[in-house]
């Protein structure tokens, strides 16, 4: 499939979609994530970037409710939902596409959206899930594979199928776990193609990604951490022109920029 060309949505800067304040993690004596802050807007693509070991994936954790944090609150939506579970987020619009991909493999690829559809918001019948499901296998190309098993799929097929369900519950702010794992540069691009629709769509995106390409060409706002901690935000363009962020990652300003 060829990758199809989207242009960003204008972003927001009147809604607030999600709001972390002051988010910490302490496991035992480690701590994951400290004193985490960020604002994303309605129609906002947000990176998340850092080193292996930096909290990334802990505080994707505690924004979709696997873990509740030590400290600090979390709104989504104007709504306080620190304490509230993961099914309660996403009945409350916050989706979550793993890294790791793990459909129900016997299941067809349309019964396997058509489940994440019924999970998502209350009182959706079985019919307006299976159309909804059909609807999600259009936009992310897997119309034609609809009546294949799960595990018949290539990875790039599987990436897809993984936001399919996400999106399947409706969410308004859609978290992705390093979706463009494992994927050629070719698939990677279709990737990035898939992310601008769903952001066309009207579906805020905030993902964790170590290809400096994709955080390029998709991100409209970068956060960098570094040891569990925020140590800069901005544009592509500004996290990368900050002597912290590149003594922190990559340690050179080419090897940051390629």
């Amino acid at each position: 499939m060829t990758a199809v060309s989207f242009q960003p949505s204008a972003v927001s800067q009147k809604e607030v979609v999600l709001r972390a304040e002051g988010l910490s993690k302490r496991f035992g004596g480690l701590l994951a994530v400290q004193n985490v802050t960020f604002t994303q807007y309605a129609g906002e693509i947000l990176a998340v970037i850092g080193p292996n070991g930096a909290g990334k994936t802990t505080l994707l954790n505690l924004l979709s409710g696997v873990y509740r944090p030590t400290s600090g609150r979390l709104h989504l939506l104007g709504r306080d939902v620190t304490g509230e579970s993961m099914e309660a987020r996403c009945h409350a619009g916050l989706g979550r596409a793993f890294q790791i991909v793990r459909p129900f493999p016997e299941m067809t690829v349309h019964e396997n959206v058509t489940v994440g559809a019924l999970f998502g918001k209350s009182g959706v019948t079985l019919p307006e899930a299976r159309e909804r499901a059909y609807d999600l296998l259009e936009r992310t190309g897997l119309a034609a594979h609809a009546d294949k098993a799960a595990h018949e799929l290539t990875l790039l097929q599987d990436k897809r199928l993984e936001v399919a369900r996400a999106l399947a519950t409706q969410p308004r702010v859609l978290l992705l776990d390093e979706v463009m794992a494992g994927l050629r540069p070719a698939e990677a691009q279709e990737a990035v193609a898939l992310v601008r629709s769903v952001q066309g769509s009207g579906v805020s995106v905030l993902f964790i990604e170590h290809i400096m390409p994709v955080v390029r060409d998709l991100a409209d706002r970068v956060v960098v951490m570094d040891q569990g901690q925020v140590i800069a935000e901005g544009t592509y363009r500004e996290v990368t022109a900050n002597p912290q962020v590149v003594a922190a990652y990559l340690g050179t300003e080419e090897g940051l920029q390629a």
